[in-house]
């Protein structure tokens, strides 16, 4: 690592507390015109959301440059936004591998990220993830990638994507690390309980949530259907939507975590805001978990 002392925080660009997830905007999901997306782009940005989370395989390879493509028709300056983008993961759909694999060599991640600037149409991102751990993953190769792109000013800062301690810490061993997105929400909580969490707090490494609501909205099992019915308490008290109190409960955890939101639904856009403000209290931060796990806290 650098000189740098153990205890000294590491630069980091500054992101909004929620940050706006693309993956759903091209053709997985939503099929957003260019025209939709400049004006998507415009309301999170107008909502102070002006932190847009990318990975090079949205879209199957896709979604970037669609991306891009809006943002240079936006005429927005690039200062107003933040982009994080992901790399690494070399699927079948989208390019010519006859198998799902990583690819951390130095070369490669060079390449993805400089493909990803011409696709995303900028000179730099904000933030470069690397997007699941490979066990064949050399972290002197991927330490010389990261400072080499640094040096040249094609990213701003570092970090990980759904990497454990030990893994973190075998990268972190090479290179500074600014950042890790993981999984973490009501309904899948083992970063809080697994040592995740408590690590990144020790080495200043600021947590990213994707898929941050969990599975609430979208699965119907005893876990659901507790909490929604929590949720209703929840709702009346506070005056907000669920998704709302769903987010507060990320954002109370100590770690100061950025719940990645996906949704491309306005009105939800223009309140995902409301639960960065929002006074959830301690006995309902616990009622939430209580609920989750089905039973009370250890």
């Amino acid at each position: 690592m650098s000189a740098k002392s153990e205890n000294q925080k590491p630069t980091k660009p500054t992101l909004s507390p929620i940050i706006a997830g693309t993956m759903n905007w091209g053709v997985w999901d939503k099929k957003l015109s260019t025209t939709e997306m400049v004006h998507l782009i415009n309301i999170c940005i107008e909502n102070k959301i002006t932190t847009f989370d990318h990975a090079d395989i949205y879209g199957d390879y896709t979604t970037e440059a669609q991306f891009g493509k809006a943002f240079g028709q936006s005429k927005i300056s690039r200062d107003r936004l933040e982009l994080i983008s992901k790399c690494g993961i070399q699927h079948t759909n989208g390019r010519p591998n006859a198998i799902k694999h990583y690819d951390y060599s130095k070369e490669y991640i060079i390449w993805s990220v400089e493909n990803s600037l011409k696709n995303l149409q900028t000179d730099y991102l904000d933030v470069l993830l690397l997007h699941r751990p490979s066990p064949l993953m050399v972290a002197d190769e991927i330490a010389e990638a990261v400072e080499k792109l640094k040096q040249e000013g094609k990213i701003k800062s570092f970090g990980l994507s759904n990497f454990t301690s030990s893994q973190s810490e075998l990268i972190r061993s090479k290179t500074e690390i600014s950042f890790n997105q993981i999984q973490f929400s009501a309904t899948h909580h083992e970063a809080m309980l697994d040592g995740s969490l408590d690590y990144m707090q020790l080495h200043n490494i600021t947590p990213m949530s994707w898929n941050p609501l969990g599975t609430v909205f979208r699965e119907d099992i005893d876990q659901t259907r507790r909490l929604k019915k929590l949720l209703v308490q929840l709702v009346e008290k506070y005056g907000v939507g669920s998704d709302t109190i769903l987010l507060a409960w990320v954002l109370k955890h100590p770690s100061h975590v950025h719940p990645v939101a996906g949704t491309v639904n306005i009105a939800r856009i223009q309140s995902l805001m409301k639960a960065v403000e929002l006074p959830l209290d301690n006995l309902d931060w616990f009622a939430i978990w209580t609920e989750s796990m089905g039973n009370k806290v250890p």
